[in-house]
């Protein structure tokens, strides 16, 4: 088996491998170039000169000489089937991680050409929130609706204190309670909102201050999107007298 003095990118990494491969590359896809000669020494010793690459040295470095005999290149030993594997992924992720910085060099610029100032920023901001606000302002106000209508039915319920409620008093006051609760649970999921919606554009002035400042656009890596924060359980509705 090769060790690391062997195989240069086996201490060098995949770095290493991708320099490597390089000029073996090259020289394999012009093993007939004219006034090459290839030449090495096989594991027994033997001296072979060639003017294509040489299988017996397919395990070591090939010198490929000019016409001369002076040293044209060094071709690296050939790439087994895992180290070609490792080179293949290594040039997926080069040019994954290419896409990736081109991506983010546009996602950037149009940041700053949709928001090239901070009041722009801030309008943005406030236009998203405003159906949030007032979705929570017309929960506020069907509760104080439903606390009007719940009054009048829990002073009936006092009359029957110590004896069952009757039956249409019970579902008046179930109803009630029922459509309260989902009321304070549905203000929970919206003020759940304004804080994602919050925590995102804070997240965003953040990037856009780097960015108008003079930073690389690209350079700053993904921008966070704050998910949700689990919303807090809605408090429990006036339970109606059972007597």
């Amino acid at each position: 088996m090769l060790n690391s003095k062997d195989r240069p990118w086996a201490a060098g990494g995949l770095a290493a491998l991708l320099a490597a491969a390089a000029p073996l590359a090259a020289a394999q896809s012009r093993p007939a170039e004219i006034g090459a000669i290839f030449t090495c020494t096989t594991a027994a010793g033997k001296r072979i000169t060639a003017d294509r690459p040489i299988s017996e040295c397919l395990d070591r470095d090939q010198q490929v000489l000019n016409k001369d005999g002076s040293l044209r290149m060094v071709m690296p030993p050939s790439l087994t089937s895992d180290e070609r594997a490792a080179l293949d992924e290594a040039e997926r992720r080069k040019q994954l991680e290419q896409s990736f910085r081109i991506e983010a060099v546009r996602r950037d610029r149009n940041l700053v050409a949709r928001f090239p100032n901070e009041d722009a920023h801030g309008r943005a901001r406030e236009a998203a929130l405003e159906p949030v606000r007032s979705a929570i302002k017309a929960s506020e106000a069907r509760l104080a609706e439903l606390a009007l209508e719940r009054k009048p039915l829990a002073l009936e319920a006092e009359f029957y204190l110590g004896k069952p409620l009757p039956p249409k008093l019970k579902t008046q006051i179930e109803t009630v309670d029922v459509s309260i609760q989902a009321q304070h649970s549905l203000v929970g999921t919206q003020q759940v909102e304004v804080q994602r919606i919050n925590a995102n554009f804070d997240a965003e002035l953040l990037r856009l201050k780097k960015l108008w400042s003079g930073t690389e656009p690209g350079s700053l890596g993904p921008l966070p999107q704050v998910g949700a924060p689990a919303p807090k359980p809605a408090g429990p509705a006036t339970p109606s007298k059972k007597m």
